[in-house]
């Protein structure tokens, strides 16, 4: 191809690439989606199975402090921390799997997969590797912005772009 034959690409807004793979990023969106929402399902009231995997923060301690706050805060108000768990992990698999503000429903299951491995990982039996995948699941999710492949955010996106609300410049952050 001749210089004068290439297209001109240096006006307007780089071409978005077509990579067959990015269907495997909404593959694991929806996936790690389907894992939170299959796993709020033994939180619900009377949260018995939620108290002792909590109480094992105690019991088998990660991380000293993390386990005195487990012990001295959230132990003491279990109820409302329990309800905000269910809540927020039947949130987090509801926002993956249709991908709206993926970006930051990702970061939310860092701090959440974090928080449960400080939980649970010195109990015996414990694999932990599946924290360690759930993880890195949530910053592949992150980094490449999930949402944006056969979810809601590619969808939306390009309006909350031409917004100039506040919510709209946030939620083209989120995504």
């Amino acid at each position: 191809m001749t210089e004068a034959a290439r297209p001109d690409r240096s006006s307007g807004p780089a071409p978005r690439p077509t990579v067959k793979g990015y269907w495997s990023l909404a593959l694991l969106r929806i996936g790690i989606g389907l894992l939170w929402i299959q796993n709020a399902n033994w939180k619900f009231p009377p949260f018995a199975g939620l108290r002792g995997y909590t109480g094992a923060a105690v019991e088998h301690p990660v991380f000293p402090p993390f386990s005195w706050l487990v012990e001295h805060v959230i132990l003491v108000n279990f109820t409302p921390f329990a309800y905000g768990v269910m809540l927020l992990e039947m949130a987090l698999g509801g926002f993956l799997l249709v991908g709206l503000a993926t970006r930051w429903w990702a970061l939310l299951g860092i701090a959440q997969t974090v928080a449960i491995a400080l939980s649970v990982l010195n109990v015996p039996h414990e694999w932990h590797w599946s924290y360690l995948l759930m993880l890195l699941a949530h910053i592949v999710i992150l980094g490449t912005a999930a949402g944006r492949y056969a979810g809601l955010d590619g969808v939306l996106r390009p309006s909350w772009q031409s917004s100039s609300s506040r919510f709209a410049r946030v939620l083209v952050r989120a995504s």
